[in-house]
């Protein structure tokens, strides 16, 4: 058996600690996958202030208390503590970067949870956790070989190894992951001086007369990946990113794997939250589930409704617009709609006046774990519009719990996904435009195969059989890391 690998998986939020979008559901997919096949993976995120330490299990470290951690000229301690990931077959390894300045006085990653509103000083924050992340290895004295990068929030990362501790972590390779191109982290351009990093670096950070985090992260590490094969494809399209990213990946190609999710926390026989057990072999107890998401949601109850839902961040590039300008329309076609957002944004509003116009028919509310596994297991279909998404995670958790996907085929989330037009092995409803037309066009198509049971029982069954878990990526990633771990430099 191949020698397992030590792997420190950096990232800005991972369940069950805080969960604000499908992307905690991949890096808690992504770092128990690795761990199961064999790895040393350890997990590392911030603790932000509306996370409870006792209901995580998170504890102290002697050795990891009152770190001083400089922001520009300014020493702020952090305090690392410790936790763990869990399923029932492996534990992850978890360290909790804690802080009264930056973390724990704000509720919220990026946004106050309450109104939605940006936090100011988001630049010397990740600078801050970033720079924890290096001092905790220093004083574990664990140099692991890989160092995983999740998103801007994790970019400067690569930088602070290979300039400021380039000896200590000379044998540690670095992968730099984009999760989203249209989040880089761009701040002032004062900001850089914040970082403490030598000029070299900065030079790298400095784009559109602003300071860019991901700019840095890229052109440090050692490969850059993102988290589907179809992302990559779009990305190395684009006319900006071929003309001026590029450059940064040093000749070599820029990787996209798949990603799937943990069918021990996903799955419809087991799921804690919902009582009305199925599967594929005998998916009758759907019927309770969309009853009770119905009742749940204060909706008629009423087996004859077909249950449209939309998860996630009320954002344009999700297409969440589009989607609630097609709500009326959708009504019309005899469904029902649960927009479940994860985030307060200006369409907020929007979604809660369609849930008073159509009480009995709309419902809206901010998404919480236990309401999302409902969702999942009740609805008959699951919107996802998306104009920009680089894989997303909840069209993959729907087709295990029989909910039809109906998206847009951007990025990788249409990956593994089959139309119905296909009617041997139809498990989705696939959009070109996704705009309100679109939608509400192939939403109707979708109600017609509803209203046919051998039809629908057909797409749900092609649907639940689908390979969604992380067997096929852990595979992928465990080649990935081993061969990245063998390269020279």
């Amino acid at each position: 058996m191949a020698k397992p690998l030590s792997i420190l998986f950096i990232t800005s939020e991972i369940y069950p600690f805080v969960k604000t979008s499908e992307h905690a559901d991949v890096c808690y997919a992504h770092s128990l996958g690795v761990r199961e096949v064999g790895h040393d993976i350890r997990a590392m995120m911030p603790k932000y202030g509306y996370i409870s330490e006792r209901k995580n299990r998170i504890h102290e470290i002697n050795r990891l208390r009152d770190i001083p951690i400089p922001v520009g000229d300014e020493p702020h301690l952090a305090t690392v503590k410790s936790s763990s990931i869990n399923n029932p077959r492996v534990k992850v390894q978890s360290y909790i970067t804690t802080n009264t300045d930056y973390l724990d006085v704000n509720k919220g990653i990026e946004h106050d949870i309450t109104t939605g509103n940006e936090f100011a000083n988001n630049d010397e924050r990740f600078i801050f956790y970033s720079r924890t992340v290096l001092e905790t290895c220093l004083l574990l004295g664990w140099f692991p070989e890989i160092i995983h990068c999740i998103g801007w929030q994790a970019a400067l990362i690569p930088a602070y190894l290979r300039t400021r501790y380039p000896n200590e972590f000379k044998k540690t390779k670095i992968v730099m992951t984009i999760t989203d191109f249209e989040q880089q982290g761009v701040f002032p351009v004062k900001s850089l001086k914040k970082t403490g990093l030598p000029e070299e670096a900065l030079e790298f950070g400095r784009y559109k007369n602003k300071m860019n985090f991901l700019r840095i992260g890229m052109a440090y590490a050692d490969r850059v990946t993102t988290t589907s094969p179809g992302y990559a494809v779009e990305l190395m399209a684009m006319k900006e990113f071929k003309d001026n990213w590029v450059p940064l990946l040093h000749k070599k190609p820029l990787v996209g794997i798949n990603h799937g999710i943990d069918l021990l926390h996903w799955n419809p026989k087991t799921d804690v939250f919902v009582k009305p057990k199925f599967d594929a072999k005998d998916p009758s107890n759907k019927e309770s589930a969309r009853e009770a998401l119905q009742k749940l949601s204060g909706l008629r109850v009423d087996g004859k409704k077909m249950v449209v839902s939309y998860a996630g961040p009320l954002r344009e590039d999700r297409g969440a617009d589009a989607f609630i300008a097609a709500v009326p329309d959708i009504v019309k076609l005899g469904a029902q709609v649960v927009i479940a957002g994860e985030l307060v944004t200006p369409l907020k509003k929007q979604a809660e006046a369609l849930a008073k116009k159509f009480p009995k028919d709309v419902h809206f509310r901010i998404m919480d774990e236990e309401y999302l596994h409902h969702l999942m297991a009740g609805s008959a279909v699951l919107v996802k519009p998306s104009r920009s998404e680089s894989c997303g995670q909840f069209q993959r958790i729907a087709m295990a719990y029989g909910t039809i996907p109906v998206v847009k085929a951007v990025g990788g989330i249409a990956e593994g996904l089959i139309d119905a037009a296909d009617t041997a092995k139809g498990n989705a409803f696939l959009m070109k435009k996704a705009d309100t037309a679109d939608i509400t066009k192939t939403l109707k198509r979708a109600a017609e195969a509803h209203a046919s049971q051998e039809s629908w029982d057909t797409i749900v069954g092609n649907a639940m059989t689908s390979p969604v878990g992380w067997a096929a990526s852990a595979r992928a990633y465990d080649e990935f890391y081993r061969t990245l771990v063998k390269e020279t430099k």
